[in-house]
Order: C-alpha cells, then sequence, then structure tokens
C-alpha cells in the first residue's frame, strides 16, 4: 500500500515521472514532485485530470550541492521520504562515431550520477530511521546495448550496477532498492533522443503505452520488488542475449542496426 506514503519523484514535468506521481496521487500517497524549470512543473501539475494535491520543489539532479539542500528541505518540511524515486534522465540516439563527448558526460551526469546525488542525500536519513525505498528507473538499454544508444546505454548499465550492489549493501537495514526497466514505450523522451522520429516509427508497433510502465513503477512500491523488466519480450530476449550473445547478434543486429 502507498496510502499515507510520502514519495519524491525527481524528473516529473512530463512522461512516466509525471504519470507516475499521478497514479500514485490517486492511491493516496503524498506526492512530492520536482523537476529543473519550475513553472514547467506547476503547468504540468495543473494540466492533470481530477483534483490532486502535490507538493512542488525546484531541483537539478546534476547540481551537487543544490540537490543535498533541496532533499534535506523536503526531509525536514515533509517529516521525511519514505520512497525516492530517480526519475529524472534523458537520453540521445547516435552513432559513436559522430556523438560529441559532452553528450556521453550531460547523459552520465543526468541519468546516473543525479540518482548517484539523491540517493546519497535521503540515504543517511533512512538507515537513521531504519525504513524506507530507493527505486531507480533504469531501462532495458541497461541489460541489452543496441546501436546509436552507447551514451545512453553506458548510463543506464551504470545506474543497474548501483543499484544491484547498493541492494547488496543495505540488506538487513530495513531498505529496500529497487529497479525498473522498460523497454520501448510512448514518452516525451524522444523528442531529445529521436528527433527524426526513425527509431520511434520503426518499433511503433513495439511500442508500450506510458500508462503500463507507470502501473509497474506504482507495484514495485506497493509490493517492494527488487526488479521489473518489460515487457515480457524484451526480458526474454535479454536473457537469451546473456546466454547467447553471438547468435543474437547475429539474427537481430541487422534489424537493430535500422533504428
Amino acid at each position: 500500500m502507498v496510502k499515507g506514503r510520502t514519495i519524491v519523484i525527481t524528473g516529473a514535468s512530463s512522461g512516466l515521472g509525471l504519470l507516475s506521481a499521478s497514479k500514485l496521487a490517486e492511491r493516496g500517497a503524498n506526492v512530492v514532485v520536482t523537476g529543473r524549470n519550475m513553472s514547467k512543473l506547476k503547468a504540468a501539475v495543473d494540466a492533470l485530470p481530477g483534483e490532486k494535491s502535490f507538493r512542488l520543489y525546484s531541483l537539478d539532479v546534476t547540481d551537487a550541492e543544490a540537490t543535498a539542500e533541496t532533499l534535506e528541505r523536503i526531509w525536514r518540511e515533509m517529516n521525511g521520504i519514505d520512497v525516492l524515486v530517480n526519475n529524472a534522465g534523458f537520453g540521445y540516439f547516435e552513432k559513436f562515431v559522430d556523438a560529441p563527448i559532452a553528450h556521453f558526460e550531460q547523459m552520465m551526469d543526468t541519468n546516473y550520477m543525479g540518482a548517484v546525488r539523491c540517493t546519497k542525500a535521503v540515504l543517511p536519513h533512512m538507515l537513521r530511521r531504519g525504513s524506507g525505498q530507493i527505486v531507480n528507473i533504469a531501462s532495458i538499454a541497461g541489460k541489452l546495448g543496441t546501436p546509436k544508444s552507447t551514451g545512453y546505454a553506458a548510463s543506464k548499465h551504470a545506474m543497474l550496477g548501483f543499484t544491484n550492489a547498493l541492494r547488496q549493501e543495505l540488506r538487513g537495514t530495513g531498505i529496500i532498492v529497487s529497479a525498473v526497466n522498460p523497454g520501448p514505450f510512448e514518452t516525451p523522451f524522444f523528442q531529445t533522443a529521436d528527433p527524426s522520429g526513425t527509431y520511434v516509427k520503426g518499433l511503433k508497433a513495439l511500442m508500450m503505452k506510458p500508462e503500463r510502465v507507470a502501473d509497474a513503477v506504482v507495484r514495485v512500491i506497493e509490493r517492494r520488488k527488487a526488479e521489473i523488466d518489460l515487457p515480457g519480450w524484451a526480458s526474454i530476449g535479454v536473457k537469451l542475449y546473456q546466454l547467447f550473445p553471438r547468435m543474437s547478434d547475429r539474427i537481430a543486429g541487422g534489424w537493430l542496426n535500422k533504428k
């Protein structure tokens, strides 16, 4: 159950973060939404259907000092944080040879280090209290790299490595560390990742609805699950690739390179 629990979501101005916030609020959670641009965040929340109450905070996860100060303030003003959802992230889909080094640095700074900074700010409080949950929104790309995603996949690989190692460190502390690993779904993420629309067009038939992914986020929190991969075919594909990497490259390589 999430009713009455205080849940903080980063990168909640649009897409999965905003939709997850809405679904959690419907279930009675005390939802805190954060984003870099306060006016954009407020407009997004105001546009949600129904009567929902959120607390809004400006937060840029690439700013270490501001992240620590803001999450300290949230903890104090909300009398604690039960769940931190590290959702802030973005990507560029481009060939490695064409990709500027700056894009790799930016994705790693937001997607991976952003989660590290937020977790670093909240975890000591959770440890003193002896309870809490960290939910990291990673990606199937963190388990299976594909063409034109060298930078993005690397950032999500890093996030999953961080998640899995931290989960082991925190065994027995009362704190759950979880990962949600979605495959392709309909999201504003692709406005930056795939401005030409090539990737989206190629996988349109396989794209999940965002509601399905948001429901998975809610489920991970309600059931305190360690990890969830979705959709099922992507999860199976990851397992097959891990078992038979060379054969998988031969079978799927040509198709994947079309994106």
